[in-house]
């Protein structure tokens, strides 16, 4: 398998850390987003995902985009450790935690959102910071809310072994960190964060341990 990737890529960073919980080998392809304009835009790589977004997965001659459907695509073809669970009404329940983050808080913070704020709309790096902030802070309060409000909520976001939601929470927390969000009120939501720090899948997978890693 070969990983195209960008060691601040949130959607990356969930593939990333799929792979190493399956334990599953691959080539990372570094696609830097910033340098000369991103290569994420050079021709040959829009060959690969019309898109323009990281991370393609290639496997079996075939390419794969969009980080949720590979990791589902990961989870069918590679069936253990599982990172859903058997009953329907938990993989419901794992997949809308999932996509509170991928869907609704990831979006309309990521990189391309946030040039387009300063570079087409003039906002200013205080304006630009104050947007991240707040779609962050109103997402994760979300998610701490499907976390506290559930028995089902353990160590990780769906009992006591990590799974597909905790794949997206880890991404969101570092990026949320790196602008210096108040994560003061999410308690629940921290532990979680803690405890799958605690796991070699979860560090390994980092930007900084990443082979493309900068300051």
């Amino acid at each position: 398998m070969k990983l195209y990737t960008y060691f601040r890529s949130s959607a990356a960073y969930r593939v990333r850390i799929a792979l190493n919980l399956k334990g599953l080998d691959y080539e990372a392809v570094p696609v830097h987003l910033v340098r000369g304009g991103g290569e994420h835009r050079q021709p040959a790589y829009l060959g690969l995902n019309p898109a323009g977004l990281v991370p393609p997965l290639e496997d079996q001659g075939q390419v794969l985009t969009q980080s949720l459907a590979i990791i589902e695509y990961l989870e069918e073809s590679h069936p253990q450790p599982a990172l859903l669970p058997a009953a329907p009404l938990d993989r419901a329940r794992v997949r809308a935690i999932a996509q509170a983050i991928a869907c609704d808080i990831h979006p309309v913070n990521n990189l391309r959102v946030l040039q387009y704020l300063t570079r087409e709309l003039d906002a200013s790096e205080e304006q630009k910071n104050a947007w991240y902030r707040h779609w962050i802070g109103v997402g994760l309060q979300a998610v701490e809310a499907m976390l506290a409000g559930d028995a089902r909520t353990g160590a990780f976001c769906h009992g006591d072994t990590p799974g597909l939601a905790d794949c997206c929470l880890v991404p969101q927390i570092f990026n949320a960190r790196r602008f210096d969000c108040d994560l003061s009120g999410l308690p629940r939501t921290m532990a979680v964060f803690d405890a799958c720090m605690l796991l070699q899948a979860f560090q390994n997978a980092q930007p900084s341990a990443c082979p493309d890693a900068e300051a």
